[in-house]
């Protein structure tokens, strides 16, 4: 059966959007509807058409969305002007369509399906509390992900970590880091940006430097997420507990997320709050329970408490703590509980996004 396809149409004008429902049922096509750019982004990576309606043109090009392919402005006689050919080009719209003239190619548009040769997933990792370990696993997740044979990208989306760069120990490897990234406003070709970043083999890395940035602006991730989207296999994100803009945005582009909460009592109450943040961002949340144990809470007792399912637990490894300090990637070795746990959580990633469309 061929992978479905799930248009994004972005229009606030209330003719139009009934217009381009009806071709897109005549093309057979979900679509997902947002009245305005700020309203888009949780769609716009992982759309498989974006129809930009000729009243939210300008909208766009103000909001800086990034360039990416599969893009065309669509309006009706009266909304076009001799500006609208400019500005579709500096929104990157591939085609410009004007109603009713072009209806039959826009249901064509909306009928076309997708290449499933290639489908990427995303996973995104948050601690339930500071110190729980979720860079940690991010980490393993990637290293994991790339032993597995997939080609993988690690965004570091926390500006208050201590830097996935170090944790790596790729600190001297060249390549953009988020500055770089957040000066050109996004607007990179996703080629471009994926050869531009650090990489060692398959894994390739999008982490802070030393320098201050309070936090990655919301263009910059989703160019990001793009490039990633149509690059790479699995794409881990590592997303800090209080979320921003930017991490909202990875959370809604993501299959999973995983919530990482020691395994202790205060850890769990603290934990309850982000699993509350999470859900309303991600359909697919699941807890992974970090040893050691010392009230002896049992790693199923605190995922029933946080309403979520378990994903899988992380046994004490005090080999892992002082590989990490000698610059070896957590799991980079495919040995001990940390590689055991990301082999498992990288199965189930493959599946969950199974249905998912490139």
């Amino acid at each position: 059966m061929p992978t479905p396809r799930r248009a994004l149409v972005l229009t606030a004008d209330p003719d139009l959007l009934d217009d381009l429902l009806r071709l897109a049922a005549a093309g057979g096509t979900e679509v997902d509807v947002a009245p305005d750019p700020l309203a888009a982004l949780g769609h716009f990576a992982k759309a498989t058409l974006v129809v930009i309606g000729a009243d939210q043109a300008a909208a766009c090009l103000r909001t800086r969305l990034p360039r990416r392919e599969g893009v065309i402005m669509i309006g009706h006689e009266h909304m076009m002007n001799e500006s609208s050919w400019e500005l579709a080009a500096l929104i990157g719209a591939e085609r410009v369509a004007v109603l009713p003239t072009a209806e039959p190619w826009v249901v064509d548009q909306f009928a076309k399906r997708p290449d499933t040769a290639t489908v990427s997933r995303t996973c995104a990792v948050v601690g339930g509390r500071g110190g729980a370990g979720a860079s940690i696993l991010a980490a393993g997740l990637a290293t994991t992900a790339v032993r597995a044979g997939h080609r993988t990208l690690l965004v570091d989306g926390d500006p208050l970590g201590g830097g996935l760069d170090l944790l790596l120990g790729w600190e001297k490897t060249a390549g953009l880091r988020w500055p770089a990234l957040v000066g050109s406003d996004g607007r990179i070709d996703p080629p471009d940006l994926l050869g531009a970043l650090p990489r060692q083999g398959d894994l390739v890395l999008l982490s802070f430097d030393r320098g201050e940035l309070p936090g990655v602006p919301v263009e910059a991730m989703a160019a990001s997420l793009d490039a990633a989207r149509r690059g790479r296999d699995v794409i881990v994100a590592d997303l800090p507990r209080r979320l921003d803009d930017a991490a909202v945005l990875a959370l809604q582009t993501a299959d999973r997320a995983l919530l990482v909460v020691p395994a202790e009592l205060r850890a769990a109450a603290a934990a309850a709050r982000t699993a509350s943040a999470l859900a309303l961002h991600c359909a697919n949340v699941a807890v992974v329970v970090r040893g050691p144990a010392p009230g002896k809470l049992r790693p199923r007792e605190i995922a029933q408490s946080l309403g979520l399912p378990l994903a899988g637990t992380l046994r004490p490894d005090p080999a892992l703590c002082v590989g990490i300090e000698s610059g070896a990637p957590p799991a980079a070795g495919g040995r001990g509980p940390l590689a055991e746990l990301c082999r498992h959580l990288i199965e189930d990633l493959m599946r969950t996004g199974a249905e998912v469309p490139a």
